[in-house]
């Protein structure tokens, strides 16, 4: 049994690194609007948003896993607003695409497709999505899973060499 390594991240510790996604950023716009996608997207995006105070923020929604630990077929919920889609041309050139991870790049595909001129931007990226994306903070293994602040509650960690303590 191959154990998987687990990468819990605190709200600070998230907090700091959409700033510093939003630094990475600072240079690489100017951005007209922010298409986050559901729902991960939604709090990176919020942080991205006031620090780079873009106003027109909009989502498309996304679902993939749907049991939290695997991924599954891809769906579509609600697509991007036509009004955005149409920002900066066709392509969506001048709009900034927020998410919290870049796994397989499934999503991210799919949402590339619909605004391929758009920057987009992730707060971690693993190795199989990373190339679908321009902008990211940290690179963790394929095989890390990132447990999100909204998505614990406080509880014991087991050491990572998996040995009692």
């Amino acid at each position: 049994m191959v154990q998987e390594k687990a990468f819990p991240v605190s709200w600070e510790q998230f907090h700091r690194d959409a700033r510093a996604l939003t630094w990475r950023l600072a240079g690489a716009g100017p951005f007209e609007a922010i298409v986050c996608i559901t729902r991960g997207g939604l709090v990176p995006a919020a942080v991205v948003s006031r620090e780079l105070e873009i106003r027109l923020i909009e989502t498309v929604c996304v679902a993939s896993y749907h049991d939290y630990k695997t991924q599954g077929t891809t769906e579509v919920l609600k697509p991007i607003s036509e009004q955005v889609r149409h920002l900066g041309g066709a392509g969506g050139k001048g709009v900034l695409i927020v998410d919290d991870l870049v796994d397989t790049g499934k999503t991210a595909a799919i949402v590339r497709e619909m605004l391929p001129d758009a920057h987009f931007a992730t707060v971690y990226a693993k190795p199989k999505g990373r190339p679908l994306v321009d902008t990211f903070v940290t690179e963790v293994s394929q095989d890390t899973w990132i447990y999100f602040p909204w998505d614990l509650g406080l509880s014991f960690q087991p050491p990572i060499s998996g040995a009692p303590s």
